[in-house]
């Protein structure tokens, strides 16, 4: 019982020591943000100009976010229900896009959207990510986790396929479909690559964009610099502390089945 006792204080001492290993560098930017006070935010957010920026981060994250979930629960759905010729080839090729970044196709996406005359433009920061080789595996192996006699029991109620993807197995989804929105929102509110590469108008400037040129002008003021990270940081830790306990759920149910 005593043995017992003293490796559970163990184990709670050690995850405390890792939390608080892995929290210190947010309490440091807390801690030197306000350090002349609540004033520097008023400040931060006036020069950085991030009204501009949060609205327009806001819209191409929604916009991004929107098109994954749409691609990715249909692609998915398809990968986990349908059999066709060259399912898995589709799939491994699906897989094969987790290991090419971005980067390495910005020539010809951005030879693409100039023929188009997308540059400078929401579309331009929206389409390049409308898909997601992450969110359509993730969104597949938890399709393939739902019985399948559900979606048998709709169709002989007459249901047709769109009607139980939407009624059925959508209502069904809801962690892993929080889960994507998640990784998706929050990596498009974070994404610099994009905004930068694509878009040259000031008034398509982004949190990213904003926070960039924040540091350059303000190097040397560190309390103003930390309270404009907190700034650009907090939409995004409202909405994981919102969706932590499903985004984990999600994560698990997608390893129920291969």
């Amino acid at each position: 019982m005593i043995l017992h006792s003293l490796r559970k204080t163990l184990t709670l001492v050690t995850l405390w020591l890792i939390a608080l290993l892995i929290l210190s560098p947010l309490l440091v930017v807390l801690w030197r943000s306000l350090e002349s006070g609540v004033d520097s935010y008023q400040e931060a957010w006036l020069r950085g100009n991030f009204l501009l920026a949060f609205a327009n981060s806001t819209i191409v994250a929604i916009g991004v976010t929107f098109l994954q979930l749409l691609t990715s629960a249909l692609a998915g759905y398809a990968l986990a229900r349908f059999n066709f010729v060259g399912k898995r080839a589709i799939a491994l090729l699906i897989l094969t896009t987790l290991v090419i970044p971005l980067q390495i196709l910005v020539i010809p996406i951005f030879l693409v959207l100039k023929w188009v005359h997308l540059l400078d433009s929401y579309a331009a920061l929206i389409l390049p990510t409308a898909a997601n080789g992450f969110s359509i595996l993730l969104m597949r192996q938890h399709f393939a986790s739902i019985p399948v006699e559900l979606e048998q029991a709709a169709s002989l109620d007459g249901a047709n396929r769109w009607q139980v993807l939407t009624r059925v197995i959508l209502p069904l989804s809801g962690p892993a479909l929080v889960t994507v929105f998640l990784f998706t929102f929050i990596g498009e509110w974070n994404d610099l690559f994009k905004p930068l590469v694509f878009s040259t108008s000031p008034d398509l400037v982004t949190v990213q964009l904003a926070l960039a040129s924040f540091q350059e002008q303000f190097t040397n003021r560190w309390s103003l610099l930390m309270a404009a990270v907190v700034i650009a940081t907090l939409p995004i830790m409202l909405i994981f502390l919102i969706g932590q306990r499903q985004l984990i759920q999600g994560i698990g149910n997608t390893g129920l089945k291969n």
